[in-house]
């Protein structure tokens, strides 16, 4: 992939304001995460060069991404609960198994509120506070960053 390319998406995540950028074609994929910083600045992560073709649909992408950013709720305040690695946040043991944890459940301190797959091992990630969760941030299957906030327990 073009170094030029990967800076122009970038550029244009930091500057629209939209938290996240993905662009899929075939196997090919490129997903740039707006770390929240003034400067700009994002995460790249690409696996295979994507094709050009793939380039050309990233503009036509990000308005339609920025629309759900402004509607987002307001933030929970409370004990934040977040990652302690990099990898793939899961809310449940296995697609038909129930959520560990949904919003408004009371949770105890040592009981798991989801797994963290790294590496092709599940990791289980367990409450450090006791209370009620009151928002989970992160979708299901989604790639999650070390210190990344999960959880708000009041």
């Amino acid at each position: 992939m073009d170094l030029r390319k990967l800076k122009t998406l970038i550029d244009l995540v930091s500057e629209s304001g939209i938290s996240e950028l993905e662009v899929n074609e075939g196997e090919d994929r490129v997903r740039i995460v707006n770390a929240g910083s003034p400067a700009p600045a994002g995460q790249v992560v690409y696996a295979n060069p994507a094709p050009v073709q793939a380039m050309q649909a990233a503009p036509a992408a990000a308005p339609a991404a920025a629309a759900p950013t402004a509607e987002e709720a307001p933030a929970e305040t409370g004990f934040v609960a977040r990652s302690p690695m990099v990898g793939t946040f899961y809310r449940a043991p296995n697609p038909e198994s129930p959520d560990f944890v949904k919003v408004g459940d009371t949770v105890k301190v040592g009981q798991t509120l989801c797994i963290i797959e790294a590496m092709k091992l599940l990791n289980e990630i367990e409450s450090e506070q006791a209370g009620v969760i009151k928002q989970i941030l992160c979708e299901n299957g989604q790639g999650v960053e070390f210190d990344q906030p999960l959880f708000i327990i009041a």
